[in-house]
């Protein structure tokens, strides 16, 4: 943000909420990716997929192994396992 410029109460109550909520944010974000993926017929939109869900399990604490080995194989049942798992923990 620049210099001198502040948010205002509303703002930053925004961005609390925002903060507070991250986690479930994240694992809806997931969840969606793999419906997306399972729907996916274009390969490149796949590959942007892939490399979103890997880097939103990475923040989510996932173990890192089983992260990039499901995504290097693009295994969509491991990762929906995962999500699961991740989500019920």
């Amino acid at each position: 943000m620049a210099k001198g410029h502040h948010l205002t109460p509303y703002q930053k109550g925004v961005v609390r909420r925002y903060y507070d909520n991250k986690e479930a944010i994240t694992y809806q974000k997931v969840a969606e990716i793999v419906s997306e993926l399972y729907v996916c017929e274009d390969d490149k939109k796949a590959a942007r997929l892939w490399k979103s869900v890997h880097k939103a399990l990475l923040a989510l604490d996932a173990p890192k192994a089983r992260v990039e080995r499901l995504v290097a194989n693009r295994d969509l049942e491991d990762l929906a396992k995962l999500a699961s798992t991740l989500w019920g923990a």
